[in-house]
């Protein structure tokens, strides 16, 4: 920058000077030793300003050693008024540079010292001082009070901006712009006819509804809505009170204090900076405010209230200082420290996102690259061994000389891919089981298309479970068969096994049940999803392709846990610019699958809807389902933290079977609690008496477990049928091996 300073009236012009490297035009002085000061000068200073100058002439020409701007020794007198020179005198040429090497740049160097100082020369004693301080050495700044520490402002960039800065930054800018209509033409162009009227106008509508009725509760008690706003102005008002006497010095706590648990606000701006403080503790008083209103509404229908507080808390979620630039001090820093190139990067992975999911945003929360199915992932030894048009089925191979001679038959959900019970080598739970000499064979379900349209919950029962059921039995030749279901498959299972009861089938004389519900009143906040309504519209949704989606599948999921399923990797991704890390488990869930148009309506219709299943309604094949009637022994595994299959739900869809039922909770949530290999030796698990009265009495008296429930379950399973046979290999009996595991349906993505 050029920085100007114009003598009286009819002085001369002084040259322009132009300090290097700085944005505005700063003196920066480097310091040296001071030689003799030039006469009618104070003693040496101890600095002198490399600068850049243009214009004018050193005084008197030529040229000269360089000067020292130097402090008067004692306050000077009164200097004396110069003459007015004559008006616009023309300025001397430049000195001449030698081009020779001879020369080089020491002539140059002396020139414009020579420049300096005669512009010095011409300056008031009162600019010299000031210039001189400027210059001078300074003390080091004290070391702030504590106080003080906890009011400055948080440091985004060490570097001060400068104009090559401001020119990145907007450039930036317009690459953002541009990038962000490639975004939007990613959205708008993979969108169905009808997408966003059946999908995202039927969301708002019905949230909109929802809250709408909660209001009208509130109008039409004045006196209580009243006091419910007094509560929160008067709580927002001591946050900003708070807030000033911090501003003010004063060591305060925060009226709400920070939740550890909450790694949105883990920055520690947000509790040092007293106006990222106030942002953090507002938001959190009113969105526990809004909570508690909708919990407290007088008069409400349980399922209106149960989907008023998932609204409630999808918006709070969304309004979170943390989703956006302006209000997060790490988004600042890192949009500063990168000139914006952050968010440049975060909308091109937006774009990608968008364009994977056919214009729905396919959230990224796994580097994918780094896995392989079967080289990574799904690496336990096996081969497929029979397939129909909805599942595979995977025998794996043994690791010990002789097995227990009652094989295992996993059902896997059909919403997700079954290798979440093959992740890795120190993961698997096939391989664990295979390990303890159990014959395990796994379902792998197609991932449909639309040829595949009207492939019904019967189907999937009849071609999966059953034949699946018959095919383990000419693999091995055994007479009896052990079951576990996970999740829906669990669902599916239970429902097979009501209808083998009244066909009087009990080739599966043991079942086990992981993270399943059979029972629908406490579903928990899926349940908000599912009405008449939403059924209706999503019907029409899949009536053009045949089947769901597996995008809106996961998306729906990640909504159940917003703050950490959806809202942490869109800042991540999306606004910091970063690739997410590699994560197993997070890659799995990621890969997720179509579902049958005709199974998905009959699921959500006759388990959310009508719980049919539980009360003895269900009918398959002409034939009516009676949970009664399945008297085989079975361990039901709940996970204290399920969010998809809560442990309360789980607990009194155990109560509705007619055989002993060993109920086990285990720590974690739905996929944790449930793949915890005995090696990791972490979180716990509970075990108490069967599942009699209400989950929260069982809960406070069951005992206490560390670790993992395998060994449990393996003790349990086992003590049935303890026989032993020599191991069998995949492709042995009847069946013939028809390609390595993990199979060609995992394979096709969603």
């Amino acid at each position: 920058m050029t920085a100007q300073r114009r003598s009286p009236a009819g002085a001369k012009r002084r040259p322009q000077l132009h300090a290097a490297a700085e944005p505005q035009a700063e003196l920066r002085a480097a310091p040296q030793a001071a030689p003799e000061a030039p006469k009618g000068r104070a003693a040496a200073g101890e600095r002198t300003s490399t600068l850049t100058l243009q214009g004018g002439a050193p005084k008197g020409g030529g040229a000269v050693k360089k000067p020292v701007v130097a402090a008067p020794a004692k306050p000077a007198a009164k200097a004396k008024p110069k003459k007015p020179a004559p008006a616009e005198a023309a300025p001397a040429p430049r000195p001449a540079v030698a081009k020779d090497a001879g020369t080089d740049r020491h002539a140059a160097l002396e020139a414009a010292a020579a420049l300096l100082a005669g512009a010095v020369e011409e300056l008031s004693e009162e600019q010299r001082r000031r210039l001189v301080d400027r210059l001078a050495p300074r003390a080091p700044e004290p070391e702030p009070t504590p106080a003080a520490a906890r009011l400055k402002p948080p440091t985004l960039n060490a570097a001060a901006p400068n104009a090559h800065d401001f020119e990145i930054f907007a450039e930036n800018l317009a690459r953002l712009v541009d990038q962000g209509r490639k975004a939007l033409a990613a959205a708008i162009g993979g969108m169905e006819p009808g997408d966003t009227r059946s999908e995202l106008a039927s969301n708002v509508a019905d949230a909109v509804k929802t809250l709408g009725i909660v209001a009208e509760r509130w109008m039409a008690k004045p006196d209580q809505a009243y006091a419910a706003q007094a509560t929160l102005v008067s709580g927002l008002t001591d946050i900003w009170s708070q807030t000033l006497r911090r501003f003010s010095g004063e060591d305060t706590p925060p009226i709400v204090p920070p939740d550890p648990h909450d790694k949105r606000f883990a920055a520690p701006e947000w509790n040092d900076n007293p106006f990222f403080d106030w942002l953090r503790q507002s938001y959190a008083l009113t969105s526990r405010w809004a909570g508690e209103t909708v919990e407290s509404t007088e008069g409400l229908d349980p399922q209106v209230k149960a989907k008023a507080g998932f609204y409630t808390r999808l918006i709070a979620s969304a309004l979170s200082p943390s989703n956006f630039v302006a209000t997060n001090p790490e988004l600042l820093r890192a949009t500063l420290d990168a000139r914006g190139e952050n968010l440049v990067r975060g909308m091109k992975m937006l774009t990608e996102d968008l364009s994977a999911g056919h214009g729905m945003l396919k959230l990224r929360q796994s580097d994918e690259s780094k896995f392989e199915l079967g080289v990574d992932m799904a690496t336990t030894p096996g081969k497929v061994v029979y397939r129909t048009q909805v599942m595979e089925l995977i025998q794996y191979a043994p690791s010990t000389s002789t097995v227990y001679e009652r094989p295992l038959l996993i059902v896997p959900p059909w919403i997700n891919k079954f290798y979440v019970l093959d992740l890795n080598r120190e993961k698997s739970f096939v391989r664990w089981a295979t390990a303890q000499g159990l014959t395990v064979f796994v379902i792998s379900w197609v991932n449909p298309d639309e040829s595949q349209a009207e492939k019904g919950f019967d189907a999937y029962m009849k071609e999966g479970v059953l034949a699946a059921l018959d095919a383990v039995q000419q693999a091995t030749g055994a007479r009896h068969v052990a079951a576990a279901g996970y999740c829906v498959g669990g669902t599916m299972l239970a429902a097979t096994l009501a209808y083998m009861a009244e066909k009087g089938d009990d080739r599966i004389d043991s079942v086990t049940f992981l993270a399943t519900q059979v029972d629908f009143t406490d579903a928990g906040d899926m349940q908000v999803f599912i009405d008449e309504a939403r059924l209706a519209a999503l019907d029409e949704a899949m009536s053009r392709t045949g089947y769901l989606e597996g995008v809106k599948m996961a998306t729906t999921f990640n909504m159940l846990r917003p703050n950490e399923l959806f809202w942490t990797y869109f800042v991540n991704n999306y606004m910091k610019g970063v690739e997410p890390a590699a994560f197993d488990l997070l890659t799995w869930n990621s890969d997720c699958t179509r579902i049958p148009r005709a199974n998905h309506l009959f699921y959500l219709r006759y388990c959310y809807i009508e719980n049919a299943l539980s009360q003895g309604r269900m009918v398959i094949d002409g034939v009516t389902l009676n949970l009664r009637k399945v008297k085989i022994p079975i361990y039901e595994l709940a996970a204290k933290e399920d969010h998809i299959a809560p442990a309360r739900s789980v607990f009194t869809g155990a109560k509705y079977f007619g055989g002993e039922v060993r109920y086990v909770l285990a720590g974690a949530g739905h996929i944790a609690g449930v793949v915890n290999p005995p090696a990791k030796n972490k979180y716990q698990y509970w075990t108490g008496g069967p599942p009699v009265g209400v989950y929260e009495d069982w809960a406070k008296t069951a005992h206490e477990n560390k670790g993992s429930w395998w060994g449990d379950w393996l003790a349990w399973i086992t003590a049935q049928a303890p026989q032993r046979v020599p191991a069998r290999i995949p492709g042995g009996g009847k069946l013939k091996p028809l390609c390595d595991a993990p199979g060609e349906y995992v394979r096709v993505r969603g």
